[in-house]
C-alpha cells in the first residue's frame, strides 16, 4: 500500500503520534464498544442501578488510582514502554472473556480489570506523547491523539450495534467479537515499539518546561479544578441504565448515541488542540460552562434533547481526555511527566468515583437532585481555572513558570 506524501514527509514526532493514535484507535474500538453495552448487559444479569454505579466507580478508581504507581514507576525505571504494553495487554484480553461472564459478579470482576489495565498505560503513554508535542504544541499533539482514539470510540459502539441488532441483542455475541481488534491493536502497538524505542529522543526545542524536583502549586489548583469537574461528571454505563430504565431510548439506539458522543469528543479534540495552543488554558472556562448543559438534558429530555445532551457530554470527554492532559505536560519537567500525569489522573479519578456514587445515589432518589449536583460541581470548577491562568501569565511574564 502507497503511504500518502503528507504522511511520509511528516516529522517523527508527528509519525509516532499518528502510530499512537491508531493503536489507539483500535483500542477504543474494543473497550468503548464494550463500555456502551456494559450497563444494560449488568442490568439484564440482575445488577441494580446503585451495582451498577459502585461497578462503574470502583473500576474508574482501581484505573485512576493504579496510575499512582505506574507513573511513577515509569520515570524512576525508565521502562515506558513495558508498562504500556503490560496495561494494554491486560486491557485488550479482559474484554471478550465478559462473553463468558455467568452473573454480574465476574462480569464486574472482568470490567474494573479492564479499567486497571488502562490505567497501567495511560501514565507512561501520555509521558511519551509529551515528548513528542514539544515540538508540535501541546494541544495539537494531544488533539491529534484523542481525535483518533475518540474515532476508535465511534466505530466500535457502531459495529456493536449492529451486532446487536443482527443477533437480536445477544450481548455474548457482541462481546466476543471484540477480540478482533484487540488482536489487531496489540499488533499494531508491537510494530510502533519496534520502531519508536526512545521516543524521548522526539522532543524537540519548544517551550521551555519547568525544572524544580517539585511539582508547582499551579499544578495542584489546575489539579482541584480538574477534579471538580470531574466529580460533576456521570459515567455513560449509569447514564445507559437510566436510558433503559427510564424508556428515553431503546437499548438498540443506546450504543449509538455513545458513537454519536465520541465523534463529537474526537471532532472537537481535533478542532480545540489549535485553539488551545493559540488561546491557552482560558479556552476551559467557556467549554465547562457549554458541556455542563449535559446534564439536565441527557437526565430529563426525551429523545432529541437526550441526543443534544450526548453531543455536549461527548464534548466534555474530548476536552478531558485530550485539552486537560495537555494542560499539564508544560507545567512540569519531562522526567517527572509519567509522575505528574498519575498523580493527577489518580487523583482526578478519585473524584469522578466519588461523584459517580453520589449520582449512583440520586439517580434513584431525585433526579433534578443529581442534576443540581452535576452542574454544580461542573461550574465550580471555573474560578480555579481562571485563578490558574492567571498565575500562568504571571510566570510566562516573568520569564519562568508559575510555581
Amino acid at each position: 500500500m502507497k503511504v500518502p506524501r503528507r504522511i511520509r514527509a511528516a516529522s517523527p514526532a508527528m509519525k509516532f503520534v499518528l502510530m499512537v493514535g491508531v493503536v489507539s484507535f483500535f483500542a477504543d474500538f474494543t473497550y468503548e464498544g464494550s463500555r456502551s453495552i456494559t450497563g444494560p448487559f449488568l442490568g439484564m444479569l440482575g445488577a441494580g442501578a446503585l451495582a451498577i454505579s459502585v461497578i462503574s466507580g470502583l473500576g474508574e478508581f482501581l484505573g485512576y488510582n493504579m496510575r499512582l504507581l505506574s507513573g511513577p514507576g515509569a520515570d524512576r525505571t525508565g521502562r515506558y514502554w513495558p508498562i504500556t504494553i503490560g496495561g494494554y495487554v491486560l486491557q485488550m484480553s479482559v474484554v471478550p472473556l465478559l462473553a463468558l461472564a455467568g452473573n454480574w459478579q465476574v462480569a464486574a470482576l472482568l470490567i474494573i480489570a479492564e479499567r486497571i489495565g488502562k490505567g497501567i498505560r495511560n501514565p507512561p503513554r501520555d509521558a511519551m506523547l509529551s515528548h513528542a508535542a514539544t515540538e508540535m504544541g501541546y494541544g495539537w499533539a494531544f488533539g491529534v491523539h484523542e481525535a483518533l482514539d475518540q474515532f476508535g470510540a465511534l466505530f466500535g459502539p457502531l459495529a456493536i450495534a449492529l451486532v446487536l441488532t443482527l443477533t437480536r441483542h445477544d450481548y455474548r455475541i457482541a462481546f466476543a467479537s471484540l477480540a478482533i481488534p484487540a488482536m489487531i491493536m496489540l499488533s499494531l502497538l508491537g510494530v510502533v515499539r519496534l520502531l519508536y524505542p526512545r521516543p524521548q529522543g522526539l522532543a524537540g526545542g519548544g517551550p521551555p518546561a519547568a525544572t524544580t524536583a517539585r511539582l508547582p502549586r499551579v499544578f495542584w489548583l489546575y489539579l482541584a479544578g480538574a477534579a471538580l469537574a470531574g466529580a460533576g461528571f456521570a459515567d455513560f454505563p449509569l447514564i445507559a441504565y437510566h436510558f433503559q430504565h427510564a424508556g428515553a431510548v431503546s437499548p438498540a439506539l443506546t450504543p449509538v448515541l455513545y458513537a454519536i458522543a465520541m465523534a463529537v469528543s474526537g471532532g472537537g479534540s481535533l478542532a480545540l488542540g489549535r485553539v488551545f495552543d493559540r488561546a491557552g488554558i482560558g479556552v476551559l472556562v467557556p467549554l465547562t460552562v457549554v458541556t455542563a448543559g449535559y446534564a439536565p438534558l441527557v437526565f430529563l429530555g426525551g429523545f432529541w434533547p437526550v441526543l443534544a445532551g450526548m453531543a455536549l457530554w461527548g464534548l466534555g470527554m474530548g476536552v478531558q481526555e485530550s485539552l486537560i492532559p495537555a494542560a499539564v505536560a508544560p507545567m512540569v519537567s519531562p522526567d517527572r511527566r509519567a509522575f505528574a500525569y498519575g498523580l493527577f489522573t489518580g487523583m482526578y479519578g478519585t473524584a469522578w468515583v466519588l461523584g459517580s456514587l453520589v449520582i449512583g445515589v440520586l439517580i434513584e432518589v431525585s433526579v433534578t437532585g443529581l442534576i443540581v449536583f452535576c452542574v454544580a460541581s461542573e461550574l465550580a470548577a471555573i474560578p480555579l481555572i481562571l485563578l490558574v491562568r492567571r498565575r500562568l501569565a504571571a510566570g510566562a511574564g516573568q520569564g519562568g513558570q508559575a510555581q
